[in-house]
């Protein structure tokens, strides 16, 4: 990025009492603790501030990068030449009886999937069980479909509100955004999502808690949650499952570097200690080999 760009953006954000830092290291904010610096790294604390600061980088020219959990990430070794917007600052929740037997919870898409999870326990909410235990945001889980154990999010999913790449607020329905396997509308159309809305059934509290203590429990025995990862790194081909593939092949406990297969769960890439970007994706590269 050409210093008269740098200067320029700090200036405006400054003005208008914006919070960022320059030259924040990446690896600190992602569950793979791979990264190297963010030329800019923003933190706005509510929509307004968020808005602001996009606007300001789409006036200055400067690429933006929407980040929650980290969790399903991998940063370059150079860092990143633009801003990183960290989205955990939009993290409002709350809950309304739409009648009937479904309450609606109303998440901002900063605010983690363990939370939200953890509200609807406790209100006796179900339809959320399989997210437990991913370690991700509304608007990354949103964006991506995220989904576990059978189920997805798009099985919940009433509603989306987001920033169109020009800066327009639009709240959409769930059936008008392209959700299918791992994917959504937002992989396409350079939204940032700001919030969903989702439509869950009341159910037993202590049903609802034995089944997300249970696929935890599943998650801490199968998956290697002692090391940093970005999750479950390869998509599930049709007919088959990417870690019993790669086990197949030979390759678990395989390395590049400080990169590896894990010994424990084939579909996951771990970082050993030291692991730069550069050996992740050369492992995946020889993996898909």
């Amino acid at each position: 990025m050409q210093e008269k760009t740098i200067t320029a953006l700090c200036d405006a954000l400054t003005r208008q009492q914006l919070p960022f830092v320059q030259g924040e290291p990446l690896a600190a904010h992602t569950t793979f603790r791979i990264g190297g610096p963010a030329v800019f790294w923003c933190a706005p604390q509510d929509t307004e501030q968020l808005r602001e600061t996009l606007r300001l980088c789409r006036e200055n020219g400067v690429r933006v990068y929407l980040l929650g959990n980290g969790s399903n990430t991998l940063f370059d070794d150079a860092g990143f030449d633009g801003a990183v917007v960290d989205m955990r600052g939009l993290s409002q929740m709350e809950s309304s009886d739409a009648g009937t037997d479904v309450v609606r919870i109303t998440a901002g898409a900063g605010q983690t999937l363990g939370r939200l999870c953890s509200k609807a326990q406790a209100l006796g909410l179900t339809g959320l069980e399989f997210a437990c235990g991913i370690p991700g945001t509304v608007g990354g889980a949103v964006y991506m479909n995220a989904g576990a154990y059978g189920g997805e999010m798009k099985d919940v999913l009433e509603a989306v509100s987001y920033l169109t790449a020009d800066g327009r607020w639009v709240d959409s329905e769930a059936s008008e955004l392209a959700f299918s396997y791992r994917h959504s509308a937002f992989e396409e159309n350079d939204a940032c999502i700001l919030g969903a809305v989702f439509h869950l059934e009341k159910g037993d509290p202590d049903a609802i808690k034995a089944r997300m203590n249970e696929l935890m429990q599943k998650r801490i025995d199968k998956q290697p949650l002692d090391k940093p990862s970005a999750g479950s790194t390869f998509k599930r081909p049709a007919g088959a499952f990417a870690a019993a593939l790669i086990d197949q092949c030979g390759l678990r406990g395989y390395r590049h570097g400080g990169a590896a297969v894990s010994d424990k769960h084939c579909g996951f890439v771990v970082n050993l200690g030291g692991a730069t970007c550069a050996d992740a994706l050369a492992l995946c590269d020889e993996v898909r080999a």
